[in-house]
């Protein structure tokens, strides 16, 4: 599946061509060099390894194996499998690879939220409403346990916990408009991730 690597920029909305507001998020798509080609041969498998990112220090490891591709270390690399085209080793891969009109899947990680309750993070309704004799239950989970039997709480229970900062994709996002003069994506909706975090674009 041919990708990028990109870096979310934020949200904005452009209008189309008959005057809806159409909310969007814009994508620092790339450029990504080619930093390994991946051969059944050699590897038991077919992919490309893309980076992206100019890495300002890193170690010997990766100064090394980013120099065989003629670049420095990148902060962000990622493999994709059955990728279409011809590239070698060194090679750039635009944002031209994507053309407005397709549909794309996007990839990242979610904004963290820290530790909430069920109500938030499973959308629980909480304990009733406020009246009979409800005091500070109004958005606790209620009851969760069985009786005596099984006498203990089922794993997977939906509970309080650690909400966010997971791998999320969403897909089918339409391509608004490619500016490939400023590496610059536009998809309609929004992209899992805060601002400045990156995000792999599959089609």
């Amino acid at each position: 599946m041919s990708g990028l690597i990109g870096r979310k920029v934020g949200m904005t909305s452009i209008f189309d061509e008959n005057g809806k507001n159409l909310p969007c998020t814009v994508i620092e798509a790339g450029p990504c060099i080619v930093t390994q080609v991946r051969t059944k041969e050699v590897d038991g498998y077919e992919a490309l390894q893309l980076g992206f990112d100019d890495a300002k220090t890193a170690n010997k490891s990766a100064g090394g194996h980013s120099k065989k591709a003629g670049t420095v270390a990148k902060r962000k690399v990622v493999e994709f499998q059955e990728y279409d085209g011809d590239y070698k080793l060194g090679d750039a891969v635009t944002v031209e690879i994507f053309k407005e009109g397709q549909f794309v899947d996007v990839a990242g990680t979610s904004k963290g939220k820290g530790f909430q309750g069920v109500v938030k993070r499973h959308g629980f309704g909480g304990v009733g409403q406020s009246t009979h004799g409800q005091h500070n239950r109004l958005r606790a989970p209620g009851s969760i346990g069985a009786a005596s039997y099984p006498s203990r709480v089922f794993k997977g229970m939906r509970m309080a916990g650690r909400m966010g900062g997971e791998r999320v994709k969403v897909q089918n996002l339409k391509v608004l408009k490619v500016v490939a003069e400023k590496n610059l994506l536009v998809v309609k909706g929004a992209v899992p991730g805060h601002k400045n975090s990156y995000v792999i674009i599959e089609r």
